[in-house]
């Protein structure tokens, strides 16, 4: 009785956690700066998470007989994929492409060297 009582509440504590990182605001029209800030905050928060769930699964151990048991295994590689997901948003492998537009090149114009005051006037 008392075992399935801490099971509960550890299940329970899971999925609030986990309810709490998925809520964390990633609006797609943020700010970068914002958006850094809510992604390094969401990566603390599964840095608790992840110290959570390894506390529980120590504690509760596998009953041969039972028929349900919480896949503590899973759920860290799960973590683990979505920190994964996060810290390569965070930190690219490469530079950002850059826009290459090119650049004119040719800056002499015929009109504008008879337009040109400098060139009219004389002393």
């Amino acid at each position: 009785m008392v075992l399935s009582i801490r099971c509960s509440a550890a299940h329970g504590g899971v999925s609030l956690l986990l309810t709490a990182i998925l809520a964390v605001p990633l609006t797609a029209q943020a700010d970068m700066p914002a958006q850094r800030q809510d992604l390094a905050a969401a990566l603390r928060q599964l840095d608790a998470l992840e110290r959570f769930v390894a506390q529980s699964a120590a504690a509760t151990p596998i009953v041969p007989g039972d028929r349900y048991h919480f896949d503590y295994p899973r759920l860290m590689v799960d973590l683990a994929r979505v920190r994964t997901g996060i810290q390569s948003h965070l930190t690219p492998s490469r530079a950002q492409p850059r826009d290459l537009a090119e650049l004119a090149g040719d800056y002499r114009s015929e009109r504008a060297s008879q337009h040109n005051p400098l060139t009219q006037a004389q002393p």
